[in-house]
């Protein structure tokens, strides 16, 4: 019996990796003008720091939201796609809360972006949508 005590013991103790939130989510985008146009215009996220790194040709733009570091971009020549749909390992896709999901797809159409039909998450009964990103990354609006 001694042998499970004390190995729930040194369960019991042992200390956890503490995370305090996520830092940020890079992205790399196929044409770092049209992304970056999308990423501030469209969704209104603030510009921190834009840099061009001359020994690799890319540029990496810096985002906020709501005075928060949030979103790296990062250009690379010619990086290969990855694929969205059907859905596929890796990252599924990015989401925003916002207040008004009838307001959010009304100012999107205004800016020519169609977004999916308005669904509701059937396990928190809250309102989403989703748009794509300039490289067909899904970007979800979630009701808040």
């Amino acid at each position: 019996m001694r042998p499970l005590i004390d190995s729930l013991v040194v369960k019991f103790i042992e200390p956890m990796l503490k995370l305090n939130q996520v830092h940020h989510i890079a992205i790399i985008v196929s044409d770092y003008q049209k992304s970056k146009a999308f990423y501030t215009e469209v969704l209104g996220l603030e510009i921190i720091a834009e840099t061009y790194r001359k020994a690799r040709r890319s540029y990496k733009l810096d985002l906020a939201l709501n005075d928060r570091y949030v979103i790296e971009l990062f250009s690379f020549p010619n990086p290969p796609a990855r694929p969205s749909r059907p859905e596929s390992t890796g990252l599924r896709h990015l989401a925003f809360e916002v207040d008004d999901i009838s307001t959010t797809v009304e100012y999107l159409k205004s800016k020519g972006i169609s977004a999916e039909p308005i669904r509701t998450d059937e396990l928190t009964g809250k309102l989403f949508t989703f748009i794509a990103d300039p490289d067909d990354l899904p970007i979800e609006f979630y009701e808040k």
